[in-house]
């Protein structure tokens, strides 16, 4: 199961083939043309041993440093650990898992089990085997409630005993067996059924991470993510291990020499936080070997010399959400709450209409971001719905939808059908150059329509406290924007489900539920009816508008044109949407 992630307000990391760029974007001429200046990996050239890498990571907000892929859930931590990060199976270009990873996957429909097995000599920086009950471990993590992951969701219940274990009733999960013993290198999960899916990456239904075991096992589910095993000594068995952490700032790396691969070619990899201002001067300076461009910044970097620019359209988005319920921890469900303010669809809809989405991003990004119009990424081929429209500029329309529900002025603002005044709390994201204005903006368009809007505290909110007010329903909040870096199978469950605790709208429907349920189904493994079913989610998605799409951008990365090995296609991101450290080095 690859994961979500949470996005900051500069930029993303997701496997996407920059092949698919020109038929993603419906409102920007430029596109196709802007991608094709780009390359989608550097020059293949031999590399030669030694050196080192140093990493820019753009961020405003010092790393939380949760190094486990069981806890974790923004993009930040998931950058930084990057190197020594490696998922249990690689994929090709399409998504879809092969042999040639750490693991292989076996399903058997008749059985309706899937059967995981390690490759021999896939070891933990410390030289120990990766083993069956490392895979069975990390299920555990996340399954268990006194660790409160967020990774927990409905679609894991898929495995025979895991709601019984979630829920405190069983000590173990009884659908994973250990065939060899716990030592052995074989899993076998026992489901209700298999879903099409599941050959694919990203599934939701499987994970696809490892924890140490024997690392971890005297630490209390509770402690786990506050442990010095997680924040100052994490262990993983990709190709480099952690040598030194300077809190919140900087990770080194070297190599992992018990890695199943052979010996990385670099000496050392370093991560390094920078602020988002500070970027486009760390690229023109030649600071960093590797810098992730923001893209209102770009026309001060484009003519830096030295540097290749590499890039992709990642699988990702950012949206507008209303806040229509709460997260039930007890129930392990969202409930929505009928009366909550913005439960209000033609309120909901207005606001969408008089979002001037793709103008104010070609002002101020170049044409770098722009406005999407579903849910569902261009890149998801046949099951984006190329017919979607979204919800485009129009005051009109916008005004309409609120006299036709009631919302009437009284002096300056709209007041709600009931009589009383209405203010609505915007939860914005800092962390970005053009994110004030850019919210300003929005407001300003709101305002015109009558709707008084107001950031939450009055100014937008760092990204740490920012998720925590999400993810712990904050009453302040009505509505807010955030964005996500999907998981590369297009199953929704994951995002929008009742059971998952991320979908933080907390809107839940059964309409929804039902067209979750069919896009997975049985009936699902025929693809004309899943792309069906994918084709009437987003039309309803957009109809209800708990969540809108906003843009997506160019994720372009500058790098040093001395390195060699660095690559956007899938097939070279099989480290959970990271680039192949094992590969990255200097050219000879």
């Amino acid at each position: 199961m690859k994961k979500i992630k949470f996005l900051s307000s500069v930029g993303v990391v997701t496997a996407a083939a920059l092949t698919l760029v020109a038929c993603g974007k419906s409102n920007n001429s430029n596109d196709a043309k802007t991608a094709s200046r780009f390359p989608v990996e550097t020059p293949a050239k031999a590399v030669k041993q030694g050196g080192t890498i140093k990493v820019a990571e753009e961020t405003d907000t010092p790393f939380t440093g949760v190094f486990s892929e069981e806890l974790q859930m923004d993009q930040t931590d998931a950058d930084i650990y990057s190197p020594g990060q490696e998922g249990l199976f690689y994929v090709d270009n399409n998504y879809k898992i092969n042999d040639k990873g750490p693991a292989t996957l076996r399903l058997n429909h008749k059985t309706k089990t899937a059967t995981i097995t390690i490759k021999k000599g896939v070891k933990w920086s410390d030289g120990k085997q990766v083993t069956a009950k490392d895979i069975e471990y990390a299920y555990e993590i996340i399954a268990n409630k006194a660790t409160q992951s967020q990774r927990y969701t409905r679609q894991l219940n898929i495995i025979k005993g895991m709601a019984a274990y979630h829920a405190g009733k069983a000590k173990t999960i009884s659908g994973i067996e250990m065939p060899d013993g716990e030592d052995g290198r074989t899993v076998v999960i026992h489901c209700a059924e298999l879903k099409p899916g599941m050959l694919y990456t990203g599934n939701g239904y499987l994970w696809e991470a490892a924890a140490p075991y024997h690392y971890l096992k005297n630490v209390p589910f509770k402690k786990i993510e506050s442990s010095d095993q997680i924040r100052k000594n994490p262990m993983f068995f990709g190709p480099y291990k952690v040598q030194k952490i300077v809190r919140g700032q900087s990770v080194t790396w070297v190599p992992n020499k018990y890695y199943w691969r052979g010996k990385p070619k670099l000496d050392r990899v370093i991560y390094q936080v920078v602020s988002t201002n500070s970027a486009s001067q760390a690229i023109k300076s030649h600071k960093f070997d590797i810098a992730r461009v923001v893209n209102n910044q770009w026309k001060q970097v484009k003519d830096t010399k030295g540097v290749n620019f590499i890039a992709k359209i990642p699988l990702s988005y950012y949206y507008l959400a209303f806040k229509v319920g709460k997260w039930d921890a007890k129930k392990a469900k969202n409930v929505m709450n009928p009366k909550a303010k913005m439960n209000n669809k033609s309120l909901r809809q207005a606001m969408a209409y008089a979002m001037n989405t793709d103008a104010v991003y070609k002002h101020y990004t170049d044409g770098l971001s722009f406005q999407v119009p579903t849910l569902i990424p261009a890149q998801f081929g046949d099951y984006f719905d190329k017919s979607a429209k979204g919800y485009t500029y129009n005051l009109k329309k916008a005004n309409q939808l609120l006299d036709q529900a009631n919302y009437k002025k009284k002096g300056k603002w709209r007041v709600q059908p009931n009589g009383k005044p209405l203010t609505i709390h915007l939860l914005a994201m800092s962390g970005n150059p053009i994110q004030e204005p850019v919210m300003q903006n929005y407001i300003q368009q709101w305002n015109k329509i009558g709707l008084n809007v107001k950031l939450v505290g009055g100014r937008l909110t760092e990204f740490n406290s920012f998720y925590d007010k999400i993810q712990h329903d904050d009453p302040s909040i009505d509505i807010f924007i955030a964005g996500w870096g999907l998981p590369d199978e297009p199953s929704q469950q994951q995002m929008y489900g009742e059971g998952t605790m991320s979908n933080y709208s907390r809107f839940v429907t059964p309409e929804n539920n039902k067209l979750l349920d069919e896009m997975d189904s049985q009936k699902a493994f025929n693809h004309k009816y899943r792309v069906q079913k994918f084709h009437e989610w987003q039309k309803y998605m957009n109809e209800e508008a708990y969540v809108v799409p906003t843009y997506n951008s160019y994720q372009i990365d500058a790098v040093n044109d001395k390195i060699t090995g660095f690559s956007d296609k899938p097939s070279d991101n099989y480290h959970y949407d990271h680039h192949d450290w094992f590969k990255i080095g200097y050219a000879k």
